[in-house]
């Protein structure tokens, strides 16, 4: 695995380094020891796959606070997405930052998304599948949610969306009180 390092600080895409011959390849796509080598989190208790079944479909911007905060590592299993996150730690050099990259079954790259960090993605073709490590389980009571189109962020969405979620589409303009709840600090 390649870990690429994103203009956010702790966040990285990952390169799977696959071997190949006439069969096709095969790659790791977690590896214990190479993530403690970069000090990366390696207890991972779900694996999630999701599915959306149109192009412009719109998932996000959802982090947990602490206690639950999550640690994602994304993967795009078929189609392709536009994955974006924004780092919401306030102590964080990168605070109030985004960054996004495409993730594709063809490219097989991956996102590794710290804690603190919104997360979210738009996919670019139908029947986007994507599967994802999560670090905490879910808590209903930790879930917080960015409106996708928050201008304080202005998310550079490759796609006008089509498909968004009430929940999604309703989230508040960013408000340190509500949406960090003080409940960041210390997590870079």
């Amino acid at each position: 695995m390649r870990f690429i390092t994103t203009p956010l600080v702790g966040a990285y895409t990952i390169e799977l380094e696959g071997k190949g011959d006439e069969r096709g390849f095969f790659a790791r796509f977690f590896c214990k020891k190479e993530f403690e080598q970069l000090s990366l989190a390696t207890d991972f208790v779900q694996i999630n796959n999701s599915l959306s079944a149109k192009k412009g479909t719109l998932r996000g911007m959802h982090y947990q606070l602490p206690p639950a905060s999550e640690v994602k590592l994304i993967r795009c299993i078929q189609g392709a997405l536009y994955d974006a996150i924004i780092d919401i730690r306030p102590d964080s050099p990168t605070y109030r930052q985004w960054f996004g990259v495409e993730l594709t079954s063809n490219n097989r790259k991956m996102l590794y998304v710290p804690q603190g960090f919104a997360h979210g993605f738009i996919t670019l073709e139908d029947n986007t599948e994507l599967l994802y490590l999560v670090s905490s389980y879910y808590e209903p009571q930790a879930e917080r949610g960015i409106r996708y189109n928050d201008p304080l962020f202005a998310i550079d969405w490759p796609v006008e969306p089509v498909v968004v979620s009430d929940k999604d589409r309703n989230w508040p303009d960013f408000n340190p009180a509500w949406h960090l709840n003080d409940a960041m600090e210390g997590l870079v």
